[in-house]
């Protein structure tokens, strides 16, 4: 069987579910483990323009967090607020699908995406931490403003990470997308 027999895989999906196997245990990282890639995976999904792929994400990040917690992981965040991952990882993959739309990523195209990349992220940080303030019941007395000092400590680093995998994600699509161009031209001379 040749190369050109073997049947194609699509990289995209199998690389995404192994970014969030191997980091969703640990949100902000550590010495040892690196930051949850979650956001990021489900930007680079709406690439993929595939709903299922949505889906099966989703369904992986509530068995990774199942598994961490059965593991001795602190359950702490899972409260009522747990469903409002749902939107929050929507709006990282919507700005994933509206950034498939750039295909050569020249610097205006990739301005843009990660502009759209960090409009979702922030976003999504609103979502989850705030649905989490509302609905967890762990916050009963605490105001906007002790919210907002307790959740400015998070939000750079949430962004941060995310934004992090966002640009070498691009970084491997840049070389991937130059291979072809280098090949060809070492065959041509």
């Amino acid at each position: 069987m040749t190369a050109n027999q073997l049947p194609k895989i699509d990289f995209l999906p199998v690389a995404l579910i192994a970014l969030m196997a191997l980091t969703r245990f640990h949100h902000f990282g550590d010495f040892l483990h690196l930051p949850d890639a979650s956001l990021a995976a489900f930007f680079f999904a709406g690439f993929y323009r595939k709903k299922i792929l949505f889906i099966f994400l989703l369904a992986l990040a509530a068995f990774i967090d199942y598994v961490a917690i059965k593991g001795g992981t602190s359950s702490w965040c899972v409260s009522p607020a747990y469903v409002f991952l749902i939107p929050t990882y929507a709006a990282m993959w919507l700005a994933g699908r509206y950034s498939a739309a750039f295909k050569t990523l020249t610097t205006l195209e990739f301005a843009k995406s990660f502009a759209s990349a960090a409009l979702a992220t922030s976003t999504a940080f609103l979502i989850s931490n705030g649905s989490f303030y509302l609905l967890s019941g762990r916050y009963p007395d605490t105001s906007w403003a002790q919210y907002i000092e307790r959740v400015a400590k998070y939000y750079p680093p949430y962004t941060a990470s995310a934004l992090i995998y966002i640009l070498a994600g691009y970084a491997v699509f840049k070389l991937y997308k130059s291979l072809p161009a280098q090949q060809s031209q070492q065959g041509i001379h």
